[in-house]
């Protein structure tokens, strides 16, 4: 990718092309991001295939390897950016913590302003020469309203008040700062002035996991991205991330992935061929 900014609209011939030529699994060196309108495609994402139900947003990260499969309904935007076009985007970091971020839509909004905004910014990409400062400010308003929308969705859902909010926003920094020290569940809740049992409430109530589970994720989800990526030995790279022994990476990986960080490996690059 030799621009900083791409984005294709998913119209039905585009979307014609891409049934009757699928692309194989692939990863690549940008952050990408697809406003599903309509259609039920399916997404395959570090060996796990979903089912997407529209309206809905599909983030993937840079190095993922990941599949886009459109059924013939499937309409809406394709956009592509460097991390550094957008780097206020809050995708990437909460990507940190997800093997994969994709969240239904409300309808009145979907259709409306996401479209309209998207419509806007592929005006001003295929202009001679592309308004990349307009472009930019426009993908900000898009993320930060698609942001909105998920965070009303959630109060809808669920009692989270806006302090537990806060203190897990606060929470994920501070793991992203530490994760590869092997710091305990109280030694984050010191650092947030509140006990062990309350940073697991505030957890399980905002993001359906324990605190545990989130720092372990962080380590696998980092881990998996350098052995895709880097030359690195399994032992090396699970040092990196916190483990000391080969064999717990090992366990603690296959437990949750269900294979060997050998056998990610290799699927990785038997599927990047």
């Amino acid at each position: 990718m030799d621009k900083p900014f791409l984005i294709y609209k998913l119209d039905a011939a585009t979307i014609g092309e891409i049934v009757q030529d699928p692309p194989a699994p692939h990863r690549h060196e940008y952050e990408e991001l697809i406003v599903l309108l309509d259609g039920t495609p399916e997404h395959f994402i570090d060996f796990r295939k979903q089912t997407i139900q529209s309206p809905a947003i599909i983030y993937v990260s840079k190095g993922k390897i990941h599949q886009f499969m459109p059924d013939l309904q499937t309409r809406g935007w394709l956009i592509q950016y460097q991390n550094e076009f957008a780097p206020q985007s809050s995708f990437h970091f909460y990507s940190n913590f997800a093997d994969t971020i994709h969240y239904s839509l409300s309808q009145h909004t979907c259709h409306n302003r996401l479209d309209t905004l998207c419509s806007l910014i592929y005006e001003d990409f295929t202009a001679n020469p592309p308004r990349y400062q307009v472009i930019k400010h426009l993908l900000l308003a898009l993320l930060t309203q698609i942001d909105s929308d998920h965070t009303l969705q959630i109060a809808e859902s669920k009692t989270v008040s806006n302090s537990y909010t806060s203190t897990f926003d606060k929470f994920l920094k501070l793991v992203e700062t530490n994760y590869k020290q092997d710091e305990s569940v109280q030694f984050y809740a010191d650092q947030l002035n509140t006990s062990a049992r309350n940073l697991n409430l505030i957890c399980r109530s905002v993001f359906d996991k324990s605190v545990s589970e989130i720092i372990e994720d962080r380590k696998l989800i980092e881990a998996k991205q350098l052995i895709v990526s880097s030359d690195k030995t399994i032992s090396e790279i699970g040092f990196e991330v916190g483990y000391n022994e080969k064999s717990y990476f090992t366990r603690v990986f296959s437990k949750r992935e269900g294979i060997t960080p050998t056998e990610f490996k290799k699927k990785a690059v038997a599927l990047l061929q």
